[in-house]
C-alpha cells in the first residue's frame, strides 16, 4: 500500500512537472500567444511538426517541406524500390530515383491531405516538357517501355463505360440530356470477367495517380511510370485502361456532388472532401471547370480515334498503307500525351479537395497548363484524324472494288430465281424492308419480286414529268385485268446519285415528289444503293443521266440492257421487253406514218385510216410555218385533196415551240399538239428509234427505213422539216427549204399529177429539188445518252461522218436538272 501511493504521488509529481514544463509537442498544439509574439522566429520558422499540424499557406507553396526526408530515410537507406501500393502509404519520390528532378534541382516534398502538393513545381515541370522541340527522346522512352506479351482484349465496351461514365460527371451537363443518352448495358457475362480481370491494373494505376498528383513527382515521371506499369499491353488498351482509373475517381467526385444533398452517406463523405464548400463557390470556379471539360473531350477524342485505328480491318488494310504507317508512327506520342493530361486532370481535381477553391481561383498557370495540353492533343488529333480518313478512303476502295466484282460475278452465273441479283443490286446491308410500294406507301420485302419479269427503272432525280407519265400509262395498260402480262412484270425504280454529292433537304423533298408520282417500287432511299451498284450501273449498263430500263428475267439474267426505247417505240406490246423481241419488232415495222405516231394521238390515226393526205411539220419559225401552211393549203385547194396539217414542234427549245403553238391556234394556220408532252413523246420515240438500231448494232445498216429516221433527226437540228404522207404511205421527207419550195413551184409540175397521182407527182419534183441542193446532215448525242456510237454514217450520202464536241443552252431546261 506504501509503495503505491509512493508511485501515486511520483506520477503526480511528473504530471506537475509537464504542466509547468510543456514539451515541443504541447506547445505546437496549445501555443502561448505571448510567447508567438516575443519569439517572432518560431513564427517565421515553425518547427516541422508545428509546419505539418499548422501549415502556412505561403509555406506550402514556396518552400519545400523537411518531413520528406525523414519520412523518406529509411526507404533511401534501404534501397527499397516500392510498389504502387506500397508508394500510396509512404510517399518517396526520391531525388536519386528521379534524374529530372535531379537535374532540376527541385527537392521533393511530403505531400499528404493536410499539406499538399506544390502544383506551381508541377507546372513548371509540365511547362517545360511541353515546350520541348524535339519528342525524340520521349519517344524512345516510351517505346523502351512498351513490350506487349499478345494479352488483347475488345477494350470498346470499357470505353463506351468510361465515356458513359465522364458524360455523365461532366458540370453543367442537363440531366434530361444525360438521361437521353444511350445507356451502357454491362450485364454481359464477358465483360463482367473483362472487369474482374482487369481491376486490379485499373486500382493500381489509379493508385499510382493519386500518389503522384499529392506527392508532388513531375508528370512526365508519373506519365512514363504508367507507361511500365502497362507494357505488356497495346497502345489502345493503355489508353483505355489509364481513363478508366480516372473515370473511377473522377465519377466519384462528381457522383458525391450531384447526390449529397439527398443521401446522406454521400453528404457526409462530400464534408469530408470539402464539396459544399467547393460547389458553394461554383460560379467562379465554372471557367477553370470548362478548361477541365475541355481537356477531358480532347482526351476521349483522341482514344476514340486510336480505337478506330486499332478496329479497322485487317483483310482490307495493313501497316504497308502509307496513311495506316504515318498514324501508328504517331499513336505512341498520342497516347504519351493524353496518359499525361490524365495525370494533369487527376491533379486538378486532387489540388482542389486538398487545397481549397480559393487556391484553385487564384492559381492562373495551371489554367495555362489544361489549355495547352488540350491543344496538344488537339492537333495530334486533327493528324490522326486526317491519316484515319484517308484509312477510310482506302478500305472503302477496297471493299468497293470487292463487291464490284461479286456483282460481275453474279451476272455472269446462272440462278434458280433472281433473289441474289436483286438483293446484291437492291439491299446489299440485307435491309428487311428495302422496297417502298409507291401506290400504297407501304415498306415490302424483297420476297415481291421473286421469280418474276422485273424491269429496273434507273434514273436520276432529275427524271421528267414527261418520262413518268408516258411510262405510267403504258405500267397501267399492261394492270388491266384480262390481259395476258397482268402480274407478270414488275417496275422498281432506283434512283442513283453522286456518291461524291451531299444529300440536301432539297433532294429528299425531289425524291419523295417523285415517289408519289409513281404506281410501281421504288427503293425506299437512295442511300440503299451503294456505291459499287451506282459504279456498275454506269459501267456495265453505260448509264449516264438519261433514264434506261434494264430487264431481268425471273431468274435474275439480264434480257435487255435498256428497254426503254422499245417501251417507247411500242408500248406493251413489246413484253417481256427482251432484245430477241426488240429484233423481232422492227423486222415487223417498214417506213409509215403509223411508225411516227403511234400511241400519241388516235385523231391523226383515224386520218391515216381514212387515207387522208397527212403533213406532219415542224420547226420555230414562225414566218416559214406561215409560208408553208398558207401555200400547202392553197395548193390542196387547187388539187382537190383532203389535206390535214398537223404541227409536232421541235426536239429542244421548249418554249419557242410554246409561243409557236400559241400562234398556230390564233391565226388557224393548221392543227397541232397543244399538250407538250405529246411534242415530246413524238421526238424522245424517233430518238429512241435510232438508239434501239444502235444499241442492236444496227446503226450502220443501209436500211431505207432507218435512213429515213436519220434525215428527220437531222433536218430537226437543221430548222424545219416536213413529213407528207398519204394514209400510211410517206411519199416526202424533206428539210424546210425544199418541201416549201416544192408547194411553190406546184405550177412546175401539176400536170403530172393527173397521170402518176398527187403524192408520187410530189414526190419526183422533191426528190429532183433534193438531189441538187442536199442541206447538211447533223446529229446531236447529249452526253447523259449512254451508248454514243463511235461512228455513224450520213443518212444522205452514206459517207462517214465527222464527229464533233459541242456545247449549247436552249435556255428553257429545267434548271433542276443541272443539280444533279
Amino acid at each position: 500500500m506504501e509503495t503505491t501511493n509512493k508511485a501515486i504521488t511520483g506520477q503526480l509529481q511528473q504530471l506537475a512537472n509537464k504542466l509547468n514544463n510543456p514539451t515541443p509537442m504541447q506547445q505546437v498544439i496549445n501555443p502561448n500567444p505571448m510567447q508567438q509574439l516575443l519569439n517572432p522566429n518560431q513564427v517565421n520558422n515553425p518547427n516541422p511538426m508545428q509546419q505539418l499540424l499548422h501549415p502556412n499557406p505561403l509555406q506550402q507553396l514556396l518552400k519545400p517541406n523537411p518531413m520528406q526526408q525523414l519520412l523518406d530515410s529509411s526507404a533511401v537507406h534501404q534501397g527499397v524500390n516500392p510498389t504502387s501500393t506500397h508508394q500510396a502509404f509512404n510517399p518517396v519520390p526520391r531525388t536519386e530515383a528521379n534524374p529530372i528532378l535531379r537535374q532540376q534541382g527541385l527537392k521533393p516534398e511530403l505531400t499528404t491531405k493536410i499539406n499538399p502538393v506544390s502544383l506551381q513545381q508541377m507546372i513548371r515541370n509540365d511547362r517545360s516538357m511541353i515546350s520541348m522541340s524535339d519528342d525524340n527522346m520521349m519517344v524512345k522512352q516510351i517505346h523502351s517501355t512498351h513490350a506487349p506479351d499478345g494479352r488483347e482484349f475488345d477494350v470498346r465496351p470499357l470505353f463506351q463505360l468510361v465515356e458513359d461514365i465522364l458524360h455523365r460527371a461532366t458540370p453543367g451537363v442537363d440531366p434530361s440530356i444525360s438521361a437521353s443518352q444511350p445507356r451502357f448495358e454491362t450485364s454481359e457475362g464477358s465483360f463482367i470477367s473483362l472487369l474482374e480481370a482487369l481491376s486490379l491494373t485499373i486500382d493500381r494505376i489509379s493508385c499510382e495517380i493519386a500518389y503522384k498528383s499529392l506527392s508532388g513527382g513531375d508528370a512526365h515521371a508519373t506519365t512514363l511510370c504508367i507507361f511500365n506499369l502497362l507494357s505488356n499491353y497495346s497502345w489502345d488498351a493503355k489508353l483505355v485502361l489509364t481513363l478508366a482509373a480516372f473515370a473511377a475517381n473522377y465519377g466519384e467526385f462528381w457522383l458525391l456532388a450531384q447526390i449529397y444533398t439527398t443521401n446522406q452517406l454521400a453528404k457526409s463523405m462530400a464534408i469530408l472532401k470539402q464539396l459544399p464548400v467547393i460547389l458553394e463557390h461554383s460560379g467562379p470556379l465554372k471557367p477553370r471547370f470548362e478548361a477541365l471539360h475541355n481537356l477531358i473531350k480532347a482526351m476521349m477524342d483522341v482514344t476514340r480515334c486510336i480505337i478506330e485505328f486499332k478496329e479497322l480491318p485487317p483483310m482490307y488494310i495493313s501497316q504497308d498503307v502509307p496513311a495506316l504507317a504515318t498514324a501508328m508512327t504517331h499513336i505512341p506520342t498520342a497516347v504519351y500525351w493524353t496518359i499525361r493530361s490524365v495525370v494533369a486532370c487527376a491533379t486538378q481535381i486532387t489540388t482542389l479537395t486538398c487545397m481549397g477553391h480559393e487556391y484553385w481561383m487564384s492559381a492562373t498557370s495551371e489554367a495555362w497548363e489544361l489549355s495547352t495540353l488540350t491543344h496538344k492533343i488537339n492537333s495530334i488529333l486533327d493528324l490522326l484524324k486526317k491519316q484515319l480518313d484517308l484509312c477510310y478512303q482506302y478500305i472503302d476502295g477496297k471493299i468497293h472494288a470487292e463487291t464490284f466484282r461479286t456483282l460481275q460475278n453474279l451476272f455472269e452465273s446462272i440462278h434458280i430465281d433472281n433473289m441474289k441479283i436483286l438483293r446484291a443490286l437492291i439491299c446489299p446491308k440485307d435491309d428487311a424492308l428495302p422496297l417502298l410500294e409507291c401506290s400504297t406507301k407501304r415498306r415490302v420485302n424483297i420476297e415481291v419480286l421473286r421469280r418474276k419479269n422485273v424491269l429496273l427503272l434507273i434514273s436520276g432525280l432529275s427524271i421528267s414529268h414527261d418520262e413518268l407519265s408516258i411510262l405510267e400509262q403504258i405500267y397501267n395498260e399492261s394492270r388491266v385485268p384480262g390481259t395476258r402480262m397482268e402480274s407478270q412484270y414488275e417496275v422498281v425504280w432506283i434512283p442513283v446519285v453522286d456518291p461524291s454529292v451531299t444529300w440536301t433537304s432539297a433532294m429528299q423533298d425531289r425524291f419523295e415528289n417523285l415517289q408519289a408520282t409513281m404506281p410501281w417500287y421504288s427503293v425506299y432511299t437512295p442511300k440503299m444503293v451503294d456505291r459499287a451498284v451506282v459504279r456498275f450501273i454506269k459501267e456495265i449498263w453505260h448509264f449516264r443521266n438519261k433514264p434506261i430500263l434494264v430487264v431481268l428475267d425471273p431468274q435474275g439474267k439480264v434480257v435487255s440492257p435498256n428497254a426503254i426505247h422499245m417501251m417507247w417505240i411500242w408500248g406493251s406490246t413489246a413484253f417481256p421487253f427482251t432484245s430477241l423481241r426488240e429484233e423481232a419488232l422492227w423486222k415487223e415495222e417498214t417506213w409509215r406514218l403509223e411508225l411516227l405516231v403511234d400511241g400519241i394521238d388516235p385523231t391523226v390515226l383515224n386520218w391515216v385510216k381514212e387515207g387522208k393526205f397527212i403533213y406532219l411539220y415542224g420547226g420555230t419559225d414562225i414566218e416559214w410555218i406561215r409560208k408553208f401552211t398558207t401555200t400547202v393549203k392553197t395548193v390542196a385547194s387547187a388539187a382537190r385533196i383532203p389535206l390535214e396539217l398537223v404541227y409536232v414542234g421541235k426536239s429542244n427549245k421548249r418554249e419557242q415551240v410554246r409561243k409557236c403553238i400559241t400562234s398556230i391556234i390564233a391565226e388557224d394556220l393548221s392543227y397541232c399538239w397543244q399538250d407538250l408532252t405529246m411534242v415530246w413523246f413524238f421526238w424522245t420515240r424517233l430518238e429512241s428509234m435510232l438508239f434501239s438500231k444502235i444499241q442492236l448494232g444496227r446503226g450502220d445498216d443501209e436500211d431505207p427505213m432507218l435512213r429515213e429516221i436519220k434525215k428527220l433527226l437531222s433536218y430537226d437540228k437543221e430548222g424545219g422539216w416536213a413529213v407528207l404522207s398519204k394514209g400510211s404511205f410517206v411519199f416526202v421527207n424533206g428539210h424546210s427549204s425544199t418541201v416549201l419550195t416544192t408547194f411553190t413551184d406546184f405550177n412546175k409540175w401539176k400536170d403530172d399529177v393527173p397521170p402518176k397521182g398527187f403524192e408520187i407527182a410530189c414526190m419526183d419534183y422533191h426528190n429532183m429539188l433534193h438531189s441538187d441542193s442536199q442541206p447538211c446532215c447533223r446529229f446531236e448525242f447529249p452526253s447523259e445518252i449512254g451508248r454514243i456510237p463511235d461512228r455513224i454514217k450520213c443518212p444522205e450520202c452514206l459517207k462517214i461522218m465527222e464527229k464533233y464536241i459541242t456545247f449549247g443552252c436552249c435556255h428553257d431546261e429545267n434548271a433542276f436538272n443541272a443539280l444533279y
